[in-house]
């Protein structure tokens, strides 16, 4: 079972928020709150959230860690996520993270005992960004798991495209960046609402997956 990060295993809407806000301050050297961001922020490429604040060209990396490293001392993991992965390691289910975020950032936003029950962890620079499919196939690869048996858990229309691109189940986490019906109309095969609901219906999905997996080798 894969997920993605920002929104479905952490609470980082608001760093997010404040990581644009904070890097537009300082290139254009006046105060650019949260509230001065477009409506869309959250799920629209950086890019584009800062050319609409009038910054062009592209972002200095280094000013942009820097505002990340700051805002994301906000950001929390989901209480669901620590029960969750360790019944899903319990039952013999191989976890894994698919993120646009680099791997020096995702170690900002897990804490380690997360980081111990997950099986594997694909980054910005290990494949080709979603939507494309390729982050999502690596982790499968890595986890010796066929996209047909495949579950990958996303917040946006991005994760959503992903998953269908490689094959596998797509289920949208409602409680992230998007929200549930954008995930319904780009295709999720089930919306779960709220992050609570997580903790027993992911389990029970990979039951059922395997139910169904076995009936189709008798």
């Amino acid at each position: 079972m894969l997920f993605d990060l920002d929104g479905v295993l952490v609470d980082s809407r608001d760093a997010q928020l404040a990581t644009l806000a904070g890097y537009a301050t300082a290139a254009l050297g006046k105060r650019v709150t949260v509230a001065d961001l477009p409506a869309d922020a959250a799920t629209t490429p950086r890019e584009y959230v800062l050319s609409d604040l009038g910054l062009d060209g592209s972002i200095n990396e280094e000013g942009w860690a820097a505002a990340s490293a700051t805002a994301t001392l906000t950001a929390e993991v989901f209480p669901y996520v620590a029960g969750t992965l360790a019944a899903l390691r319990e039952a013999g289910v191989g976890t894994g993270v698919v993120t646009l975020r680099s791997r020096e950032r995702v170690n900002w936003l897990l804490p380690q005992d997360i980081l111990d029950r997950l099986d594997t962890v694909v980054c910005y620079e290990d494949a080709q960004p979603k939507p494309a499919p390729d982050g999502v196939l690596l982790a499968l690869d890595r986890l010796e798991v066929s996209p047909r048996a495949g579950i990958f858990v996303g917040d946006t229309e991005t994760d959503i495209h992903a998953a269908h691109a490689a094959g596998v189940t797509a289920v949208g986490a409602g409680w992230g960046f998007a929200g549930p019906e954008a995930l319904t109309r780009a295709g999720a095969h089930l919306v779960m609402p709220r992050a609570d609901h997580a903790a027993f219906v992911l389990p029970l999905l990979v039951g059922i997956g395997r139910q169904e997996d076995n009936s189709k080798r008798s």
